[in-house]
């Protein structure tokens, strides 16, 4: 069997930046077995599967150790495969989701802009040893907690760049992930994500965290519109939005490899 396969850096403008993902063209759905197994031959943070279905397309993500609920970062890099390589002449494109419906896909000037679920956080206690699993410098003042993430508020920009987290210790915090934010100097606010069960350490650049920080930061800067970077080594940006019950989450992508897969 031979599949076309992409891989892009998304939330990013340039090589060796941005969140890595691999992009599948499939004709029709392989078993859960095998898109596992191609997920992990690529061993990116995720591979998106996308498979053309009466004049649309569907979509599913995985890591390279199971299949997730929602992917940002490889949802705008299939819809930059598709603009880019297969229907040019479309301005959106709408790829349908196993676990969250239709998400629409547009081109606003030189971004990608998906519309994605707003899922506001709701206020929790600090779960007994996060701040210690995540080698804070200081004490947070706030722990959120929505779509299964706990998210710390810290003070400034700093205290999310210099967490030094242990991995095997946030492991225990299995079925959610964490995330770190604080106010930013030359962005509107800045975040670390990680996810170590789902195969992911510490994600590069993160487009589903900003279904609900996007919502928290409106609130608390009183704008709609935020401007947002991720602190991991590679980094990157995103520019988001605040609809009602959605978060349009901007970013760009750069394509770094177009290959045939065996198998």
């Amino acid at each position: 069997m031979r599949v076309p396969v992409f891989h892009l850096n998304a939330f990013t403008d340039r090589p060796l930046s941005g969140n890595p993902a691999a992009v599948c063209l499939l004709d029709s759905w392989l078993d859960d077995g095998q898109l596992r197994k191609v997920a992990a031959e690529n061993n990116l943070s995720a591979t998106a599967f996308v498979v053309p279905v009466r004049g649309s397309y569907e979509l599913r993500w995985f890591t390279p150790a199971c299949e997730v609920r929602l992917c940002g970062h490889a949802t705008i890099a299939s819809a930059y495969v598709l603009f880019t390589r297969f229907q040019p002449e479309l301005d959106s494109i709408v790829l349908h989701t196993k676990f969250h419906g239709a998400i629409r896909i547009s081109r606003v000037r030189d971004l990608l802009c998906m519309s994605l679920p707003a899922i506001p956080p709701q206020p929790c206690s600090s779960p007994n040893g996060l701040e210690l699993a995540l080698g804070l410098p200081s004490r947070p003042i706030a722990a959120l907690e929505a779509n299964e993430t706990y998210t710390l508020v810290l003070n400034e920009e700093e205290e999310v760049r210099s967490a030094r987290p242990d991995f095997t210790l946030l492991e225990k915090f299995h079925p959610h992930a964490v995330a770190i934010t604080a106010p930013a100097k030359t962005s509107d606010f800045v975040c670390r994500y990680f996810a170590p069960t789902y195969g992911v350490p510490e994600d590069s650049v993160t487009g589903s965290l900003q279904c609900s920080l996007a919502p928290y930061w409106a609130k608390r800067l009183g704008r709609s519109q935020l401007h947002a970077r991720q602190l991991s080594e590679r980094g990157g940006e995103l520019w988001c939005e605040v609809e009602e019950s959605r978060v349009l989450v901007k970013g760009k992508c750069a394509l770094t490899m177009e290959a045939m897969l065996e198998f």
